[in-house]
């Protein structure tokens, strides 16, 4: 491999000094050319001596057939976006920071360690960089601009290195055009710029499917001579915890709402019986033309609404274990659809299903399940203008030994701000709502041991994902 240097100084010199006198187990460099504006800069008067290609001009190595490597000492980013802009697509390029941070890990420990210890030292660097660190890593200047990228965060993204190196952080994290800001985005750079101290914060990122994921970051400073150059940010995904600590917290929430709603259930139960049945005897008294029989009958209507809250809550409320029996999963679904075809058919909303035939049979309560499918799907068809379509799927992995049953709609799709919400009870953003229907349903796949996940967009639909994980199954 052949390195060609830019910046001759006391680093370029020890570099030469290096390669020259370390045997190297699997790699073969050669330092060829060394570029520096000041003629007695230490490293260039020694390659000079050793009789390397040198100049004062690095542009000339960008004519130069015989260069894999171009390195960047000289402390200067924009000497390094200048190389990564007209160097030939097959030579690779790293800058100071980087540099700097092989050297600390690995160089700086070279001359004080024999060839045995030296050995060791390479092969636990290798192994932490390429096995045991699995975090996103990026090398940031002071402006904001990506120095450096690992190849775990690249596969997230989905990008090539050349495509990443030289934009702004926030271009890859964030989508946008500007630094992070305010009390839900604070920059951990700009902490670290005011405070030159490690910075450590909580985001929310996208990921290339434009998903929310949980990011806590910690910014470490990089210091050359004693000034603040850049950052080293460590990104490590810990949307999985989140999502822990908020079903505890659902659960929790649940049990309490759970027992103050039977409690409330059942008082006022009994007066609204009361109600009703009185306003019903008066109207058997009252002639139908006549005006008290339309207030009678409105008096009738909103208990009855009453009522059906109150059987809701009752519902959410309950905390029986479902009675599981062996089903085909299938045949519960096709069921579910049958009930509420016709009004489908009458909002003019098309169900469209497809289901897989290697489902085995699972123990589910029948009858919850069914709830669930029928509740999520009317919510469906709600959010679904007329034209539209729903499409109910089920699919089974071998591999996690779980079903999955996936149902979409083209409709409205839900704000991002709802999305935490709306398995809330009593959030609901239609006026005759109850807001327990998912809540419900919620409490009863999770009763049989599974989960349940929506995501949407707006404009673009929702789809929820209800899984049932191998405790189901038989």
């Amino acid at each position: 491999m052949n390195i060609a240097v830019v910046g001759g100084g006391v680093r370029c010199r020890i570099l030469l000094e290096l390669i020259e006198k370390h045997i190297f187990a699997e790699l073969n460099p050669s330092i060829v050319a060394v570029a520096d504006i000041k003629n007695d800069a230490p490293g260039l008067v020694k390659a000079k001596k050793t009789g390397l290609f040198i100049t004062n001009d690095y542009n000339e190595f960008f004519d130069m057939n015989d260069i894999d490597l171009i390195i960047e000492l000289t402390g200067d980013n924009e000497v390094f976006f200048d190389i990564l802009s007209k160097k030939k697509k097959n030579v690779r390029a790293i800058n100071h920071n980087t540099a700097r941070l092989f050297w600390e890990v690995g160089v700086s420990s070279i001359h004080k360690q024999n060839s045995e210890e030296l050995e060791k030292t390479k092969t636990m660097y290798r192994l932490v960089i390429n096995n045991l660190i699995q975090d996103d890593v990026m090398v940031i200047d002071l402006n904001y601009r990506i120095l450096d990228i690992n190849d775990i965060l690249l596969n997230k993204l989905g990008l090539e290195r050349e495509e990443v190196i030289g934009l702004y952080c926030y271009e890859i994290s964030h989508h946008q055009d500007v630094p992070c800001s305010g009390e839900k985005h604070p920059c951990p750079l700009s902490v670290v710029k005011e405070t030159h101290e490690h910075a450590r914060v909580t985001h929310i990122h996208l990921d290339k499917d434009n998903q929310n994921i949980y990011c806590s970051i910690s910014c470490h400073p990089l210091f050359e001579n004693n000034e603040l150059v850049g950052v080293m940010e460590v990104t490590k995904d810990i949307t999985k915890d989140i999502k822990w600590k908020k079903a505890l917290m659902r659960q929790d929430k649940f049990v309490s709402l759970g027992r103050l709603s039977a409690g409330v259930a059942h008082e006022v139960n009994n007066p609204l019986t009361t109600i009703l049945t009185t306003a019903m005897l008066l109207q058997e008294d009252v002639d139908p033309g006549d005006p008290i029989y339309k207030e009678l009958q409105i008096i009738t209507d909103e208990t009855m609404r009453c009522r059906k809250i109150i059987t809701s809550l009752l519902d959410f409320a309950r905390q029986t274990e479902p009675t599981k029996n062996l089903c085909k999963i299938n045949d519960v679904v096709s069921e579910s659809l049958v009930l509420i075809r016709k009004q489908a058919a009458f909002d003019d909303v098309v169900i469209v299903q497809d289901l897989a035939e290697d489902i085995p049979a699972i123990n589910v309560d029948k009858d919850q399940m069914q709830q669930v499918f029928i509740n999520i799907i009317l919510n469906a068809m709600q959010a679904t203008d007329s034209g539209g379509k729903i499409s109910v799927s089920t699919t089974f992995i071998p591999v996690d030994e779980v079903v999955e049953f996936a149902i979409s709609d083209t409709g409205k799709g839900i704000p991002a701000e709802n999305i935490e919400k709306i398995f809330d009870p009593f959030f609901t953003t239609r006026e005759s709502g109850t807001g327990l229907g998912l809540a419900i349903s919620h409490g009863i796949v999770e009763g049989h041991g599974g989960s349940i996940d929506v995501k949407s967009k707006p404009g673009n639909g929702t789809t929820f994902s209800i899984r049932l994980s191998s405790k189901s199954m038989v």
